[in-house]
Order: structure tokens, then sequence, then C-alpha cells
């Protein structure tokens, strides 16, 4: 008889599927390895068995022992499902911009989940990272495997991902093309495949919103490139250790409108429902195609996961329309209300060692109320009307200050692609202005009255 122990043991050797439509007059042969044949229905089952086999063998991992991580998902059901035929506990922490469908599978595989607020710094302690390390400082017998800077996670790619490629394309590969996320799947497999052939080109697939790009192509964390961003799966705000740039030779960005319409696009034209993050990989990596690849080369992408996680969001129409990537609205995203605006003229600002009194007399004179403070070409504060008019009145001497003494946060900075309602939840009461980077023409701002404009529309 031929069967597993466990479901574990049929982790790996996923297929390579040829792209037969989405690239079309794209020259080349271009293959998918399709990671939702896996058991979880993700490449993570890969790192999730890695990471808790070295756990164990370096005795940090005991009998009865409790799994905690920080996870967009994926991980989480590799590690379910790994726990259960080694007899642990898991506990995991999601922030909450993930699909609800991944909780609830995790809540079914009989995991506890702790869902954290996703728009906050790494470090903040209500951040997904920071709680889950909590967590294991406080659970006796708990194992962190923190996949985005523990090696076994580039290990299980070099040790699995990467051969398969080769073996199955009998080493004619000649691009890899994978998401950055924790930088596992790209770094481990690339290592290898470039070992194999020194000539194989690796590109990343980033989103706008994340480090990696700016930083592979200048050597700098630039937190300017932070912002919101709704793709699940790829991007950081952070650069784990497990992102190896030596291994990834270019970084292509990609939407969030973008990365889930292709993703649609795989499920209609080639039976492929696959995850938000596939769609991204396969856009940018076709993006990359155009311009770079011959017709005898062979491009592999890989498909991190199944479209199961996104019945909600990619494949839900009217969450798609809601989020302007079906064209239901006019003014869709901020780049939309920033070509849209009448008299779209340069940004106006203060110096923030302007006085108060001279900041009042501007802003009445723009007729405007609020503005962004600057030092040099830094943004390092704002300034509303309503702060100065209290400040004032508890205090008149103000107006003879420096601006720089009362003035509030600076503005969020946002993505050109963030659509109306990622915008509208960054909009509040203390925080009444967003702005947004163009690398073409500088800075712009978008108020609530340029949001309401746009929702009207």
């Amino acid at each position: 008889m031929h069967y597993y122990e466990s479901l574990i043991d049929t982790i790996g050797n996923t297929p390579l599927v040829k792209l037969n439509r989405v690239n079309k007059s794209i020259p080349g042969t271009i293959l998918v390895k399709v990671e939702y044949f896996n058991p979880g229905n993700s490449v993570k089952d890969r790192i999730a068995l890695k990471m808790i086999e070295d756990a164990e063998k370096e005795g940090v991992l005991k009998p009865g022992g409790t799994i905690i991580e920080g996870t967009s998902g994926n991980t989480g059901m590799g590690l379910a499902l790994v726990a259960i035929a080694k007899g642990y506990k898991c506990i995991f922490t999601l922030a909450d911009k993930q699909s609800q469908e991944k909780m609830d599978v995790l809540r079914a595989m009989g995991a506890e989940v702790i869902v954290c607020p996703t728009n906050v710094p790494a470090d903040d302690p209500r951040s997904y990272y920071s709680v889950a390390k909590k967590l294991n400082e406080d659970i006796p017998n708990s194992f962190y495997p923190n996949q985005y800077h523990n090696l076994s996670n580039t290990a299980a790619h070099y040790e699995t991902t990467g051969p398969e490629i080769w073996e199955d394309t009998d080493g004619k590969l000649t691009h890899y093309v994978a998401g950055m996320g924790t930088g596992g799947t790209i770094s481990g497999a690339s290592k290898y495949l470039k070992e194999k052939n020194p000539k194989v080109k690796t590109v990343g697939i980033d989103t706008y919103g994340s480090v990696f790009k700016k930083y592979k192509e200048t050597g700098e964390f630039d937190q300017k490139e932070i912002y919101p961003y709704l793709t699940e799966g790829i991007g950081e705000d952070i650069l784990p250790a497990n992102v190896d740039f030596d291994t990834v030779d270019h970084i292509v960005k990609v939407t969030d409108k973008d990365g889930a319409i292709m993703a649609r696009k795989l499920s209609r034209e080639e039976g492929l429902f696959v995850g938000w993050s596939c769609g991204s990989a396969v856009f940018g990596a076709l993006e990359y195609a155009k311009q770079n690849l011959k017709e005898e080369d062979v491009m592999v992408i890989l498909l991190p996961d199944h479209g199961t996680r996104y019945l909600g969001k990619v494949y839900n129409d009217n969450w798609m329309k809601d989020h302007g990537f079906l064209e239901s609205r006019k003014f869709a995203t901020a780049k939309d209300i920033i070509e849209h605006r009448n008299g779209n003229g340069r940004l106006k600002t203060i110096n923030k060692n302007t006085k108060v009194g001279e900041a009042i007399l501007k802003m009445n004179q723009l007729g405007i109320d609020q503005i962004p403070v600057v030092d040099g070409d830094e943004f390092v504060g704002s300034l509303n009307d309503t702060k100065v008019l209290k400040s004032i009145l508890e205090n008149p001497d103000v107006k003879d200050q420096r601006v720089n003494d009362i003035m509030d946060p600076c503005f969020q900075f946002v993505g050109m692609d963030n659509t109306i309602d990622v915008l509208s939840s960054l909009i509040s009461k203390e925080a009444k202005a967003l702005l947004v980077r163009d690398e073409q023409n500088g800075v712009h701002i978008i108020t609530q009255s340029d949001l309401l404009m746009a929702m009207a529309n």
C-alpha cells in the first residue's frame, strides 16, 4: 500500500504549469510554480515544517509546547498543520487588514487568533510583531518561529523550492520571479539556482508602500517609502534577515489594483484560482518580461497561495468596486483626485521657524485651514487653524512664538494608488489631511474636501 504517515509528508514537489493566455505576445516560455498544491494551500507550508523541525533539533521546542507567530495567515496555516501532526498548540497574531477567511481557517484548525492594528510601526507594542514577541516571553514552553528573521525560512527554499525548479526545468531556467515579504522564498530558491547557474536572473516583486525596491537600488532605508497598502503577503516596513538582496537582480513594484485584477484574470483565463500576491507576481513578471525576455528564455514565477483566502476581497465584486478596482467611481485613487483637482498648483508650506502670527496671516490669505510645516526639504509637522486658535485664546503671546513650538505631527504620507476608502480611513479629527509624494511633480496634499468631492462623483 502507498500512503503518507501524516499530511505534512505531502509538502513540496508542487507542479510547474505553463501560462498560455495572459502572456500573449510576450516572448519566451513562462511557467508558474503552483504552491497551492501544498496541503495548507500555500508556499508557507515549506518553512513551517523546516522551522519547527529545526527548533526540535535545537531543543528550543519541547513536547506539548505552544507555537506563537505573527503571520499574514499562510504561515499560520502551515504551522497549524505541523502542530496538529506533532501535538503542539498554536497562537497567531494577524494584522487587521488580513482577510476574514484567513482568520476563520486558522481558528478552524484549532489555533487561537489575536487581531492587531495594521497602521502602527513594527516596534509599536500593539503591532502583530510585538504582540507575538510579548506572548512568547510570557507563556512558558512556547516557541516564536519569527519567520522574518529565522534563517530556517531561507533554508527551506534553498533545500526544496530551488532544487524542484531546477530539476523540473531540466536546468534551462533563465529567470526566477517571486514576491518579497519575509524574503525566504525569493532568497533561498535564488541562492540555489544561482549556484547552479550564475546567469539566472532573479526578479523580486514588491508593492507600493514597501521599502524593498528603494533599499535595493540605493542602500537607503527610506521611511518616506512606507505607507498603507492592501496587498497581503508581500512588501514590508522592516528589513527581515531572510531578505538577501545579493540574490535579487531587479525589483518591480506593483499596485494593489494591478495585482488584484491579474489574480482574477489568472482564474478566468488560466484556470488558476490564486491569491492576491500571485496576481502581483504575474503582473510584475510580465511587465519585466516585455522588455527583457527572449524567445529562448524560460521564466518561472512562484505563485504562493490559493484564491479561497480572498473570497471576501479580490473575488468579491462589491469589495472590488468599493475600493475603486472595478472603476465604480470616477475618482478612485489619490492619483485620480490629484489629476482631476481644479487649480492643481504647487503645494503651499510654511517654515518651522516662521512666527505663528505670520503663519495665521498666510493661511488667511491662502484661504486654507491647515498647512504642512517644513524644515528645508523635510516635512516636519503640520498646522491647523483650530489648534492655533485654541493656543492663542489660552495665551495671546503664542502669536510671537515659532510655528515649531505649537505644530502638530506631520501629515501622513500615502501612495498614489491608495484608494478613496483607504484615504478616508486615515483622515480623522486630529489628522485632517494627507500628503502624496509624486516622483515627477513633488508633493501634493489631499484634504477632507477633496475626498468629499471624489465620493460625490
